[in-house]
């Protein structure tokens, strides 16, 4: 399978790259900001099935040309597209900037929507598009202060993600999202200090392999929430 893995750095992104790369019949395509971080990545997968693009989502809109152009001299098709980017400063709503708030915006919502609209076209009937969302935005869950940003772009990725199902139904892509709670990241204990999650990495980026290998044929256009505790 050709494997898309957005924000693949570190953290539950780097742990699904190294597990899909264990198969030597997958082609990776790993993205993220470290490009040191995807280097040593690429490099410890033995079976040399890994190429990385270092680039800032955020930014995707000024390179959006070159981005495709490589992508697209990569891979022919895409079978799985994961949304696995995301940022998050932690403030309060009234403390924080307008450019803080679009950074998040940015990276967590209107990047992967231009990923998906340019992967899209070499996607055919049976591919999974998995967007990874928070706890955070997931409507009716408990809320943290100092988040106000990161849950509302979170949310805005899920529905998307319920909207895009409809329209590519037809062509038999489905999208699906998951909704993470905690996990323990470099993110999490930014949000969280101090606090244990009771999954790792390593954990939560096998289950997230999981799902999008098997999960499109069961789901499609769901939001499905994968927590254990609060938060």
């Amino acid at each position: 399978m050709n494997i898309i893995v957005n924000g693949g750095s570190r953290g539950i992104g780097r742990e699904l790259a190294v597990h899909f790369a264990g198969d030597p019949d997958n082609q990776l395509l790993v993205t993220g900001r470290d490009e040191k971080a995807l280097k040593e990545l690429a490099g410890s997968c033995i079976h040399e099935n890994v190429s990385y693009l270092a680039f800032d989502l955020s930014l995707l809109d000024f390179q959006i040309v070159s981005f495709k152009d490589q992508i697209y001299s990569r891979f022919s098709k895409v079978d799985i597209l994961i949304n696995n980017a995301g940022s998050l400063t932690v403030k309060e709503f009234m403390k924080m900037s307008n450019k803080e708030a679009r950074t998040m915006m940015e990276t967590n919502f209107f990047g992967p929507a231009s990923l998906i609209r340019l992967i899209k076209p070499i996607m055919a009937s049976g591919s999974h598009i998995v967007n990874i969302s928070s706890m955070g935005g997931f409507q009716g869950s408990s809320k943290y202060r100092g988040l106000s940003y990161y849950s509302a772009s979170k949310a805005a990725l899920a529905t998307l993600t319920e909207c895009l199902a409809e329209e590519f139904s037809e062509d038999g892509i489905s999208v699906n999202c998951l909704a993470l709670g905690s996990v323990q990241t470099e993110m999490f204990e930014t949000a969280f200090p101090g606090y244990k999650a009771p999954v790792s990495a390593k954990e939560m980026g096998e289950f997230v392999a999981y799902f999008a290998l098997n999960g499109n044929r069961f789901f499609n256009g769901k939001i499905i929430p994968v927590a254990l505790g609060n938060p």
